[in-house]
């Protein structure tokens, strides 16, 4: 975006496309009661109030809204702001958009409305990317966690770290600039400070994995050879009949992928059954091939045998292509066997009639994540735990330093650029790269 443009007046569609109850066109800009006044029949509009009327292009009518007024700073991007409930009609909300760009404004780009809420200090940049993470939720819990984050948890946490690491290096600065008026501050003091500094940091990072758990999701593959119940298992999980069941040999040849929320999200792929034959036609090697690939691809792995006809050479074949993967073994069918099962035959289970499915599913949550997203302070992000890494070396750097008594205007060099990783964060330093990097990952209407 250039400089010129990165102030015009914008406009954009808000809510998804398509058919729906209402649609939102959003506008913002000094131009923007310009623009209504323009082509909403009630005028002079009282900022705070909601407006009912037509958008009309001249004479012609084009439909019954209701208008939002905002005066600037007192909205979302901290600039006059329009927002037009309209019909949700695509049709709709398309005919408004073109009125609106032809009175004045241009297409927002993306993440342009929330960008401009962080320069104009509606928000940090914190903030702002619990804005994406919200509308990219892909559970009820990461959106709770996002909207943790888009209150403030995360940058307030950030700000208290950065206020302790600022006091140190005040008085630091100040006992070298007025060495005659200030003292410069002990070490014992120093050490004890960037220590205090180093637990917060990493507290906040050994939630790091658990963060990109919630945030990204695990991918769970079920594999084994033709028949043992994969698709029946599938099925079960998802509590949805999605996979075709048979008792024919390779009637899934294709991958199957589906979600799930189990207070995180589980991508669970349904793999076609490998087996070795001649009898293989080419769809159904590639559906093997690609049934190898999940598995390798997958964060944990169900391999599946049927229990009633024992663990065959072909089972323990497979089981030897995921043994160094993170697995669990299911002996399904047990509702064909007499009593007497053995007890090292893997999670015993029937997809026929549900018998140690909860057993299987309370152990699938065991393994792929063993903590509580309840009770999470907030989440971090790639960049985030980057410059929270680079934060707590520095401070290290500051603390071996301070241990070793070397002069505290060499400690101060370091102890300033871990003051610049913590302004990363929160966008209180930032480059426009890294900026534009994280808003075109918004959607056009944020």
């Amino acid at each position: 975006m250039n400089i010129l443009q990165e102030f015009d007046t914008i406009t954009a569609i808000a809510t998804p496309i398509g058919t729906g109850g209402v649609g939102v066109i959003r506008i913002s800009g000094d131009k923007s009661f310009d623009i209504i006044e323009n082509i909403f029949t009630k005028k002079n509009l009282a900022p705070g109030r909601i407006a009912h009327g037509w958008i009309v292009d001249g004479n012609k009518k084009i439909d019954e809204v209701i208008v939002l007024p905002f005066k600037a700073p007192n909205s979302y991007t901290g600039e006059d702001v329009i927002e037009i409930h309209c019909h949700g009609g695509i049709n709709v909300v398309r005919n408004i958009l073109d009125l609106v760009l032809k009175n004045g404004a241009r297409t927002a780009e993306r993440g342009e409305f929330t960008k401009r809420a962080f320069l104009n200090k509606k928000m940090d940049l914190s903030q702002a990317e619990a804005v994406a993470d919200l509308i990219h939720a892909k559970t009820r819990n990461f959106a709770k966690q996002s909207a943790k984050n888009l209150s403030g948890v995360l940058g307030e946490k950030i700000k208290e770290i950065r206020t302790d690491i600022f006091n140190v290096l005040s008085k630091i600065i100040a006992g070298i600039d007025f060495p005659e008026d200030v003292v410069e501050p002990e070490y014992p003091y120093i050490i004890s400070e960037f220590e205090k500094s180093i637990n917060k940091i990493e507290k906040i990072l050994a939630g790091a994995k658990s963060s990109d758990i919630l945030r990204q999701g695990v991918k769970i593959a079920i594999v084994g050879r033709p028949n043992v119940g994969k698709s029946s298992l599938f099925n079960t999980l998802l509590n949805v009949e999605r996979a075709i069941v048979t008792d024919i040999a390779g009637t899934t040849r294709d991958v199957l992928k589906e979600n799930l929320d189990w207070d995180i999200a589980i991508t669970l792929i349904d793999t076609a059954g490998i087996r070795e034959s001649k009898e293989v036609g080419k769809v159904e090697e590639i559906g093997i091939e690609y049934s190898k690939q999940s598995a390798e691809e997958a964060d944990l792995v169900l391999f599946m045998y049927d229990i009633a006809a024992g663990m065959t050479d072909e089972d323990k074949t497979i089981h030897d292509l995921i043994k160094d993967k993170k697995h669990l073994v299911i002996a399904n069918k047990i509702d064909l066997l007499p009593q007497g099962v053995p007890s090292d035959s893997g999670i015993l289970i029937s997809t026929k009639t549900g018998a140690g499915i909860e057993e299987l599913k309370n152990k699938i949550k065991e393994i792929v994540y063993n903590f509580s997203p309840d009770e999470m302070e907030f989440v971090t992000n790639k960049r985030q735990q980057d410059c929270l890494e680079k934060c707590r070396e520095n401070l290290i750097l500051t603390l071996n330093a301070a241990k070793n008594g070397e002069l505290q205007d060499l400690i101060s060099i370091d102890l300033k650029s871990a003051l610049l990783y913590l302004d990363e964060i929160t966008g209180e330093v930032i480059t426009d790269e890294i900026l534009n990097n994280i808003f075109d990952h918004f959607c056009i209407g944020k």
